[in-house]
């Protein structure tokens, strides 16, 4: 590999991310550890030897050299821990003025809608905080007047991502052109684009709190007086947005009363089936006892995924529970926002609609129901109005974060 080649496969890197990835690996080894311990007991139980502690663990002299690993392992990811933590401000002298590459951020974006919920339970500096973005610059949220926002307008719009991705990837490219919904209706309609990061891998409703709360320092503190407000939201983003408004309206904050317009584009109101399926390829791995502790992979799912399984947006839904349990659907009917114009875009890989399309062919992630919010309860049923509903036909989930069509369409309903 030439010099040049290497130069580029570590600007990604910084130094500061040793710790991370010191902690990361001890998990790793951890977790593959048990795996291999319970397939063990697995084949001694067949021999009718006994287990240990409890059933997947060992006994015996099997049952001590596991101990040791894990001893050893956790004695060792502790004390690299202890060293790298000493030497983190070190490190981070290294970064200083190191550019954010899109291909960094998306990693960690990635890594924290697989996990960002156990990232954040161990301190791992990889967890995303949750921020506002404006020209891919950070907003210090206390202090947004001596931040240059070049025209601040009194009508913002918020855009909001969906799992494993981040506020960069709204902008693409459609025939050799570059598309920003939000820079587009930006030149069009008026509005500041303010661009949301989050870790996906937290449960719906925790991420909906911390949006709720950070709202209501952005409405606060924005140089001139917030008169309009409007979200756009993909995915996910929908429903951490639903949560948002809920929990600002039910605690009487200031921030809903300015938000007059809500577009959801592919988001799974009532979940999506990849998730239901993931949860019963873990129901089906633990009913063997060879396969069982390889369930131990499938319940490596963040908060955030298994809360896409019947589309999760308050605490309720989810507390109490145990999440990788195969039970049906019982969370809570949260209609939509009083007071908001709401909007739905759903898409689909078909070339036209049909039953089939409806039921089973949606855009690769979300079916077509799930993303218009129909659902045969009536409490789960989402009453969008019939003109505030849109179906794009030949189009995948993530062509909905940069289609031309989708910004024409979002034009029209924003500017009305």
């Amino acid at each position: 590999m030439d010099t040049l080649s290497k130069t580029k496969r570590f600007k990604h890197f910084h130094a500061s991310d040793l710790r991370g990835i010191g902690q990361l690996a001890t998990q790793a080894t951890m977790s593959a550890t048990r795996i291999a311990e319970g397939v063990h007991q697995s084949v001694w139980r067949t021999m009718g030897v006994p287990g240990g502690e409890t059933p997947e663990r060992t006994r015996g002299l099997t049952g001590f050299v596991y101990k040791r690993i894990y001893k050893i392992t956790g004695l060792l990811g502790n004390g690299v821990d202890k060293v790298l933590e000493k030497q983190q401000p070190w490190l981070e002298s290294f970064d200083e003025g190191k550019e954010e590459t899109l291909e960094r951020i998306s990693m960690l974006s990635a890594l924290n809608g697989v996990m960002g919920d156990r990232l954040v339970e161990q301190g791992n500096q990889f967890a995303i905080p949750m921020s506002f973005y404006y020209q891919q610059e950070q907003l210090p949220i206390n202090d947004l007047r001596s931040f240059h926002i070049p025209k601040a307008t009194t009508k913002v719009l918020l855009m909001v991502h969906g799992l494993c991705m981040n506020d960069r990837l709204w902008k693409g490219e459609h025939d050799g052109v570059e598309v920003d919904h939000g820079l587009q209706l930006s030149a069009a309609l008026g509005y500041t684009p303010v661009y949301l990061r989050y870790n996906t891998g937290l449960h719906t409703s925790q991420n909906g709190r911390q949006l709720s709360d950070l709202l209501e320092q952005l409405v606060k503190n924005w140089p001139v007086p917030i008169e309009e407000l409007s979200v756009i939201a993909h995915s996910m983003g929908g429903l951490v947005s639903r949560s948002a408004v809920h929990y600002g309206q039910e605690q009487e904050m200031s921030w809903p009363n300015v938000v007059k317009k809500m577009v959801f584009l592919g988001t799974p109101h009532h979940g999506a089936p990849l998730e239901r399926l993931g949860n019963k390829l873990g129901v089906i791995l633990s009913k063997t006892p060879y396969t069982a502790p390889f369930n131990l992979l499938s319940n490596l799912r963040s908060s955030g995924i298994t809360d896409l399984r019947y589309g999760y947006v308050v605490d309720e839904d989810w507390q109490g529970a145990d999440r990788f349990q195969n039970k049906p659907d019982e969370r809570a009917g949260v209609p939509l926002p009083e007071g908001i114009d709401c909007f739905t875009i759903a898409a689909t890989t078909a070339s036209k609609r049909s039953l089939l399309a409806e039921r089973l062919v949606g855009d690769g992630l979300v079916p077509l129901n799930s993303a218009l919010g129909v659902h045969p309860v009536n409490d789960r049923h989402l009453m969008f109005a019939e003109p505030s509903k849109k179906v794009f036909y030949d189009m995948n989930h993530n062509q909905l974060l940069s289609d031309p069509k989708i910004t024409q369409q979002l034009e029209m309903w924003l500017g009305a």
